[in-house]
C-alpha cells in the first residue's frame, strides 16, 4: 500500500533549487515500488512525473499538480564489462563502480550530475561523447525507464582516474559549478556552441530577479539563491530572442520545464 505525501516543496529536490509543490509526492525505492506507482497514477488518471536526480530540470513556481514519483531504485550488478543499473542509481555512483571494476568508457561523464535513468532519458554527452554510445539495453515499462544494460571496455583504474581528474578540471574552469543551476539551458545546433552565440548577444551577467546567465558559461542560467522559475523563463526567452535576430538560429532547450 502506497502513502502519498502531499503539497511537498520540490525546489529541494532540484540543482537549480526552483519549484513550487507536488500536489502529492512519492519515492520509490525499489523497481516494483516505481512500476506500482506508475500503474496507480494511470488508474487514477492522475497526471505524473518521474524525478530522478532533479538535475537539467526546471519546475514552475505553481509546482506540479499531480503525482511526483522520485526514482530511488539502485541496484548494480558488475558482470565482466557489462553493468546492469536500475534507473535510480547516482550518474557519479556509477562512474565509481565502473572505474573500480577496472572498466573504462564513463569517465567523460563524471561531473555530470542525476541518474542513470535521467541521463540515458536525455541523452547525456559531454567532451564529444554520448551515454548512448555505451548503452546496450534499456529495459522499461510503458516507456519509463526502468533499468539500463551499459557495455564498457576493460580498462586501467590509474588511468581511469587520471581522466577524471582531467575532465574535472576542465569543468571546473569553464563550467560554474559552485552554483545552483540545471547545466546547460540549450543544445548546441549543428557544429556551433549555444554559449558561444548567447556569449556574442551580449548576455554574459545579465540578470533577471535573482536568475543570472553566468560570466563563465553563456549557455548556464545559474540561481543567485531566491530565484524564480518565471525569471529564469524570462532569461530563456530573452536569449532565444536575441540568438534569432542576430544569427537567425532557433535555439532548443535542453532542459525540461515542468
Amino acid at each position: 500500500m502506497f502513502y502519498f505525501k502531499e503539497n511537498i516543496p520540490l525546489a529541494k529536490y532540484t540543482s537549480f533549487k526552483i519549484g513550487g509543490p507536488a500536489r502529492y509526492f512519492l519515492v520509490a525505492k525499489t523497481t516494483n515500488d516505481l512500476i506500482k506507482a506508475v500503474g496507480l497514477a494511470q488508474a487514477k488518471k492522475l497526471p505524473f512525473f518521474i524525478l530522478g536526480g532533479g538535475s537539467n530540470l526546471l519546475i514552475s513556481d505553481q509546482g506540479f499538480n499531480g503525482l511526483v514519483i522520485r526514482a530511488q531504485n539502485s541496484k548494480i550488478k558488475v558482470q565482466n564489462s557489462r553493468i546492469i543499473a536500475e534507473a535510480g542509481v547516482a550518474l557519479s555512483k556509477l562512474i565509481k563502480i565502473s572505474v573500480d571494476s577496472g572498466l573504462t568508457g564513463l569517465e567523460w561523464a563524471v561531473g555530470i550530475p542525476g541518474t542513470i535513468g535521467g541521463a540515458v532519458k536525455v541523452k547525456a554527452s559531454a567532451f564529444g561523447q554520448n551515454i548512448s554510445e555505451v548503452v546496450k539495453e534499456i529495459k522499461t515499462f510503458d516507456k519509463i525507464i526502468l533499468a539500463v544494460e551499459l557495455v564498457l571496455r576493460k580498462g586501467n583504474k590509474k588511468k581511469s582516474q587520471q581522466l577524471i581528474k582531467e575532465y574535472l578540471r576542465k569543468r571546473k574552469d569553464s563550467q560554474p559549478l559552485d552554483s545552483f543551476s540545471a547545466g546547460c539551458i540549450f543544445k548546441n545546433p549543428v557544429n556551433q556552441f549555444a554559449g558561444q552565440l548567447i556569449e556574442q548577444c551580449g548576455l554574459k551577467g545579465k540578470k533577471i530577479g535573482q536568475a543570472m546567465i553566468s560570466k563563465k558559461h553563456a549557455n548556464f542560467i545559474i540561481n543567485l539563491g531566491q530565484a524564480q522559475a518565471e525569471d529564469v523563463i524570462k532569461l530563456i526567452q530573452l536569449i532565444k530572442k536575441s540568438v534569432k535576430e542576430k544569427f537567425n538560429l532557433v535555439l532548443e532547450e535542453e532542459i525540461v520545464i515542468l
